[in-house]
């Protein structure tokens, strides 16, 4: 599953599950465009371990958000690499509290990060995924989007959004040649883990079928496939990476 020449964008990557797969997919030889909106230190380290394995990587600043920085973006990803091959939609956003108390900024922001967001990298993008060889969108999820959790109406919502947009574009994208597919993963070993308080980390383990939570290498094996030659004949699908938890 080589991505040796294959350029690729990852949202939300100076960190966490995107930087994971920033670094896997460059090790395997793709050049990768690190975005960060706040994150420059972090995502220059990313840039700086993907040159350590031998890979190539740029960074390119944008507010998902933001339809001028999203458009600067390509234009930096364009002015190093050429267009596209690979989008991954990964920037993400919470802001949680129970519905009740939820006011309406903290759903549109949400809303507006993630599906939002989406949408504006996608549309920049569209015309390199549509005209590459083996153009592939790979939109990142969560098993909250399937299942919900308290707290979380925003996110869920919109994770959930995730699906059925992945689901249309793959129609439309399946003209061109290009597939589209969902990663939905599981609670995942990163920076917003780690302040979890240890009673509840044992709940959430004690309800994966696995006994563990998901390592981002497990998360950025199966966006290396996605993004590969060799899942040509898969598209419109939501992968979960869960552990078993829907079981």
């Amino acid at each position: 599953m080589s991505m040796e020449g294959r350029t690729c964008v990852i949202t939300g990557s100076a960190r966490g599950i995107g930087r994971g797969i920033a670094e896997h997919l460059g090790s395997e030889g793709a050049n990768v465009v690190v975005n960060y909106r706040s994150s420059e230190g972090a995502a220059h380290d990313a840039v700086e371990a993907i040159e350590d394995s031998g890979g190539n990587a740029i960074t390119a600043q944008a507010d998902v958000t933001n339809r001028d920085e999203v458009e600067r973006m390509r234009e930096v990803c364009h002015e190093a690499f050429g267009p596209a091959d690979v989008l991954v939609n990964n920037a993400g956003l919470t802001a949680d509290t129970q519905f009740v108390d939820m006011t309406r900024e903290e759903w549109d922001r949400v809303i507006d990060v993630n599906l939002g967001g989406m949408f504006n990298c996608t549309q920049e993008f569209y015309d390199d995924i549509w005209n590459a060889e083996e153009g592939r969108l790979i939109n990142i999820s969560s098993v909250v989007g399937k299942q919900g959790n308290f707290g979380q109406a925003n996110y869920a919502a919109a994770k959930s959004g995730m699906f059925g947009f992945t689901r249309t574009i793959a129609l439309e994208l399946a003209q061109g040649g290009s597939t589209a597919n969902c990663v939905a993963p599981g609670y995942t070993k990163t920076d917003m883990i780690e302040s979890v308080p240890e009673k509840v980390l044992e709940r959430i383990v004690a309800g994966v079928p696995l006994e563990r939570l998901a390592e981002i290498e497990d998360i950025a094996c199966v966006v290396r496939f996605l993004a590969s030659e060799e899942s040509s004949y898969i598209t419109g699908e939501v992968i979960d990476v869960n552990g078993g938890m829907d079981l």
